[in-house]
């Protein structure tokens, strides 16, 4: 299993007129800990992307347990519990805060794309490198 995680604070932007963090801003959330911890692997998306391959969103799943309020420092801890393959990896995060209470749970199942056809494509090479060793 990998897992790493990031820290991030809200911004009075991010709330709304209850105070909360707006659900929508957990995509974000989870997209900067997937960059982030990426580029710590020495993976990073803009390289990728040219070389032919992106990453969209296929699916995105958040529940939410308690909410995250303006100026939390919360960490997001992000998962991948299986050995990536074919043409999809599942990414699984927990968004704690400064207490370490659990506040939500997510998930993203990215699949990867040939830029040129549109079409599913294998998980690249480097992806492979970086992610197996957590995986022997």
């Amino acid at each position: 299993m990998f897992a790493s995680d990031i820290q991030l604070r809200v911004r009075y932007a991010e709330t709304d007129q209850m105070g909360y963090v707006y659900h929508g801003n957990y995509a974000a959330y989870f997209e900067v800990t997937r960059t982030e911890v990426f580029r710590r692997l020495g993976i990073e998306y803009k390289e990728m992307e040219a070389t032919g391959t992106m990453m969209p969103v296929l699916e995105l799943k958040s529940k939410f347990i308690r909410p995250a309020k303006y100026d939390d420092l919360l960490t997001i801890k992000l998962f991948v519990k299986s050995r990536p393959h074919g043409t999809r990896i599942k990414f699984e995060y927990e968004v704690l805060n400064e207490e370490g209470t659990l506040l939500t749970i997510g998930e993203t199942l990215m699949v990867f794309v040939d830029m040129k056809s549109g079409r599913p494509t294998e998980i690249p090479a480097l992806i492979h490198e970086k992610l197996d060793p957590y995986f022997s």
